[in-house]
């Protein structure tokens, strides 16, 4: 048996404090590792739910299961929760586990070198950190996309991205544009329509829209949940249980759960818009879950109201005073929200990470991005990728997702801390083999069935998980080894356990 201090302790850095940079941390204090810097470029932490302020802005998932397992939450007011109290949630953990006081405010991770077994990690603020173990934890949705529109730089209004909302524009009396109708559109359409706004709606394709009603939790929901921990817990695995048996299997290729929620949609549809000219407007020519699929129990209400415009004609260009649109028609407007969503193959770029013999991530997905088990990149050792493509996001949380990844990657430090390897990278040819093992299953899946959606890459493959998530969470029970080029250095193999130090900075 290994003697205790015959195990290393790893220098780790983080690069994220969103949801799963704060659970890395967490877990990793758990497993006794404390030599971790998490560095976040804002003064704040929460990634997405930090960014996103705009009017209506909920999560999709049902509140109990977006929560960690291991902190359930009682305070719960909505089956589906609003930002602001998600972001509280987050800030209140980070404050109980004692994450908060070791991020690295206002400190981007500009770059990172790897140099034989360790990571040279350089930061906006001009520090340099090593690290035995580099972690990506900066989403998918985080990199705001702007629509490819002639003349948009030329607009006299004011205009924003719902993911960084203009607090300082006071909309009572203007004349508002909403450009998209996706899940945040359709949430800031929702609300601002309710409050009366002038509103115009510019629709390029319009979405299948599941009614799911948002109930409150009253205050004697919320103390049955304090007093008995594990009401939240039972509530969130029921939630959990169902979106995986007919959300899930309807879109991975259940014929019986699709047409179920399919069924669901249209006939949502059909009994909440009796215009038929309307209704045939608002009727997508694809399948259900080809885009992601919306909940609302209030779009449809929003945009019939007489404060609201729906406008189908795409748009030719945007003008000082509004949007031309391709039957020449001039849309006067005083504001412009862009709900254009993100670039979801960002992910940490802008920074300039360098794997092995100089290969740089420019390069490493010069033809396209992909990873093995949507963790590692090959040629890049001790680096782990967060919620990567192929991850099984869909209506899943992103929270489950992340503890089964984070315990796939602490099985891999802890092998580390055993000495048997010092640097761990995925084999080309099995990132290659698990890519074909995604490819196989997507042909039964309704995401290739005919649409465009933030899902695809430049080819038009999904950057999802085709399988159940059951499957999922099997194959990601325990790596395989025979997958990873494991390489070891006497020279790091001979040198002792150090001191423990919660962080590690050095000038540069």
């Amino acid at each position: 048996m290994q003697k205790q201090e015959d195990f290393r302790s790893p220098r780790v850095v983080i690069i994220g404090a969103g949801m799963t940079g704060l659970l890395m941390f967490i877990k990793l204090r758990e497993a006794g590792i404390t030599d971790i810097t998490l560095f976040e470029k804002k003064s704040r932490l929460g990634g997405t739910w930090r960014d996103n302020t705009y009017p209506g802005v909920a999560c999709d998932v049902p509140a109990h299961m977006y929560t960690y397992s291991f902190e359930p939450n009682p305070e719960w007011r909505k089956r589906f929760a609003d930002g602001s109290e998600i972001q509280n949630y987050f800030e209140r953990v980070a404050c109980k586990y004692g994450v908060i006081e070791h991020i690295q405010f206002n400190e981007a991770v500009t770059e990172a070198m790897y140099e034989a077994g360790h990571w040279r990690i350089g930061t906006s603020q001009g520090r340099t950190v090593q690290a035995d173990f580099l972690v990506s934890a900066t989403g998918i949705l985080r990199v705001p996309k702007r629509p490819d529109i002639k003349g948009i730089d030329g607009f006299q209004g004011a205009m924003f991205h719902t993911a960084e909302w203009d607090h300082s524009v006071d909309l009572t009396g203007k004349r508002i544009g909403v450009i998209g109708t996706g899940s945040s559109a359709t949430q800031v359409i929702t609300t601002l329509g309710r409050q009366g706004h002038d509103l115009t709606v510019f629709q390029r394709t319009p979405q299948w829209i599941l009614s799911y009603p948002n109930r409150d939790y009253s205050e004697q929901e919320r103390e049955r949940c304090r007093r008995n921990r594990l009401r939240p817990v039972i509530t969130g695995k029921i939630q959990s249980f169902l979106i995986e048996q007919i959300g899930s299997k309807a879109v991975i290729g259940n014929p019986v759960q699709h047409a179920m929620v399919s069924m669901a949609c249209k006939w949502n549809l059909r009994m909440n818009v009796k215009d038929a000219n309307l209704r045939a407007r608002l009727t997508p020519d694809y399948k259900v879950g080809c885009k992601r699929l919306i909940l609302s129990d209030g779009y449809y209400d929003a945009i019939q109201r007489p404060n609201v415009r729906l406008i189908t004609d795409g748009i030719q260009r945007i003008t000082e005073q509004g949007v031309q649109t391709a039957n020449g028609e001039q849309h006067a407007l005083d504001v412009i929200v862009l709900a254009s969503g993100f670039d979801p193959f960002a992910y940490f770029r802008p920074a300039n990470i360098v794997g092995k013999q100089g290969v740089r991530i420019a390069e490493a997905w010069q033809d396209k991005v992909q990873a093995y088990r949507s963790l590692h990149l090959p040629d890049f050792p001790n680096f782990f990728l967060m919620l990567g493509p192929n991850s099984p996001i869909g209506n899943f949380s992103v929270i489950a997702i992340s503890e089964v990844q984070t315990d796939y990657v602490l099985q891999l430090i802890r092998l580390w801390q055993r000495r048997r390897f010092d640097e761990v990278s995925a084999k080309r040819e099995a990132m290659m083999s698990f890519n074909r093992h995604i490819k196989s299953g997507m042909g039964k899946t309704v995401w290739v069935s005919g649409c465009n959606s933030w899902y695809m890459d430049q080819y038009g493959d999904p950057a999802m998980w085709p399988y159940s998530w059951k499957q999922w969470v099997k194959e990601m029970a325990t790596p395989d080894l025979n997958d990873f080029h494991l390489v070891s250095y006497p020279e790091l193999q001979a040198r002792p356990a150090r001191p423990d130090p919660v962080r590690r900075l050095e000038s540069a």
